[in-house]
């Protein structure tokens, strides 16, 4: 059996039923949200491994490259990136395939781009990006494991809260990922 760290957390499921009424904010003056028309597993990693590292993203390092293309590659996928000054500085990840409903899969910023204001804006753009689609509905899901700013940032965005879960995740040990003590199980 492969070594594991355990991993306990609360997983808050968020909703929003209509676009927010509000315009969007306009994202800082030198950022650009850009979405990867057949973004490579490779460059996803980056992004993924990159933007998770300090927040216990795991679940998608284990996935194996193929199944990985297979998903980008599906149509229903979409993968954006924020840049800033000519590098990658967040990204998000909107799923269509659960239709009418749109999930925005994944969604953060950068060590280098977190506490420089930018994660509303840049959330309210892929907010208006989900909505663009015509779904019912744009869903999300926040941890305990995820930037303290996150699930206050989704409330005001215009998500509500659906249900809270207590997990427990099995965390491979290989994958090397700095896990808070207060998160282990």
């Amino acid at each position: 059996m492969e070594p594991v760290t355990r991993v306990g957390v609360t997983v808050t499921f968020l909703r929003m039923d209509a676009r927010p009424p509000d315009p969007a904010p306009p994202l800082r003056d030198g950022l650009a949200v850009v979405r990867a028309e057949a973004p490579t597993v490779g460059f996803y990693r980056y992004l993924y491994d990159t933007v998770g590292a300090d927040y216990c993203w795991w679940l998608r390092r284990t996935m194996p490259d193929r199944e990985l293309g297979a998903l980008l590659a599906h149509p229903h996928v979409a993968i954006h990136t924020l840049y800033g000054g000519g590098e990658p500085a967040g990204f998000f990840e909107l799923d269509g395939r659960g239709w009418p409903d749109v999930n925005l899969s994944y969604f953060g910023l950068m060590p280098h781009a977190v506490g420089t204001g930018t994660g509303y804006a840049f959330l309210r753009a892929a907010v208006d990006e989900a909505w663009r689609r015509g779904p019912r509905g744009v869903t999300v899901n926040t941890c305990t494991a995820d930037h303290p700013r996150a699930l206050p940032t989704y409330l005001r965005a215009g998500f509500r809260p659906v249900r809270q879960v207590r997990e427990v995740w099995s965390v491979p040990d290989r994958l090397g990922l700095r896990i808070p003590e207060g998160l282990k199980v």
